[in-house]
């Protein structure tokens, strides 16, 4: 039976600050890694919640990150700002890059954020409700390592190749989805793999290109896009846009840290914002109003919203704490000292 054990959110932000600091993030680094982890382990999103500092640690130890890297932010066009991440964490280039864009956006209409040459492993919904927070709608996409083999195929060449959209609501929760072009975010295979449990026969390959339900061997072969050629067309989508577009490297020209300390870890992000203020003017609250017809039409069906679940279990963490595998917390603690 495996243990679980419930900490304070503020424990727990504690944990991940001691973490990162005591293996070699700065602080404004750690800060903004923190930020982005806690906030998916307090929506119960554990495969990029606090399990996700395991790979922060290992990443800086292999040499695949720059610790103490400062971005470096760049007013590339009217519409456009860019951030050279200069290997860090994309974390914190986002949130210096995340007051032009909306800046922009706010001018403009639209404007978009090009982060570059960057280590990114979060999840994207925290920084497109960032902007939706603010009245914009975000949306944003990033390539990952080659793990996935295209529709047809049985080698990896695309990524996870994650993208997220969140639309503003008047008086709630925005509309929100963040989702990985694979059947599967990665870290659901890890996490299954951690617990000794099997998989979906339809989430990967082994190396021989044959379906399996192993973990490990899923791990070592590649895994599928959602929607067969759908999924991979939109991977191949995310590929273009947030690699050749922003000036930034395809998935499988970049490689996991790695104990030799050869990997490349370092890709792009594409963030778009767009503002119905400027796009509508004074219409733009009668027609998010509009907006909220088909949401009530879904719920209305007795479907739920994507996020929807997500947002019940923030609820019930800021109420109650976190809840994590009690070998998770002790892996943590133990990468404290």
């Amino acid at each position: 039976m495996n243990e679980e054990i419930t900490i304070s959110l503020k424990d727990a932000e504690s944990l991940s600050l001691k973490v990162l600091q005591h293996n070699g993030y700065s602080q404004v680094h750690a800060e903004a890694i923190t930020r982005n982890v806690l906030a998916a382990q307090r929506d119960e999103c554990h495969s990029h919640g606090l399990y996700r500092l395991i790979g922060c640690v290992n990443t800086a130890r292999n040499g695949g990150v720059d610790t103490h890297a400062m971005p470096e932010v760049i007013d590339q066009a009217p519409g456009v700002v860019r951030v050279n991440a200069h290997q860090g964490c994309s974390l914190l280039s986002f949130e210096m890059g995340k007051k032009p864009l909306i800046e922009k956006a706010n001018q403009t209409g639209i404007a978009a954020l090009a982060i570059n040459n960057s280590f990114h492993f979060s999840a994207l919904w925290p920084e497109v409700e960032a902007l939706s927070s603010e009245g914009l709608i975000g949306i944003a996409m990033t390539p990952s390592h080659a793990f996935v083999a295209p529709a047809g195929g049985t080698k990896p060449l695309l990524g996870t190749n994650p993208i997220a959209f969140s639309w503003p609501r008047p008086g709630g929760t925005p509309y929100t989805f963040d989702f990985a072009t694979s059947v599967v975010a990665r870290g659901e295979i890890e996490l299954h793999k951690r617990a000794g449990k099997t998989i979906p026969s339809n989430w990967a390959m082994d190396d021989k290109g044959n379906a399996t339900t192993d973990p490990a061997a899923a791990l070592a072969g590649a895994m599928l896009t959602f929607g067969g050629y759908k999924g991979s067309a939109l991977s191949t989508m995310i590929e273009l846009l947030a690699g050749p577009l922003i000036g930034d490297v395809l998935g499988h020209e970049t490689q996991a840290a790695n104990e030799q300390k050869t990997g490349k870890p370092f890709h792009g992000e594409l963030i778009i914002a767009i503002s119905p203020a400027v796009f509508m003017g004074e219409q733009a609250t009668h027609h998010l109003q509009h907006a909220e017809v088909l949401f009530d039409n879904i719920l209305g069906q007795g479907a739920r919203l994507p996020s929807q679940r997500r947002f019940e279990a923030r609820e019930h963490s800021l109420r109650y704490g976190v809840t994590l595998p009690k070998a998770l917390y002790d892996e943590l603690k133990a990468l404290t000292h």
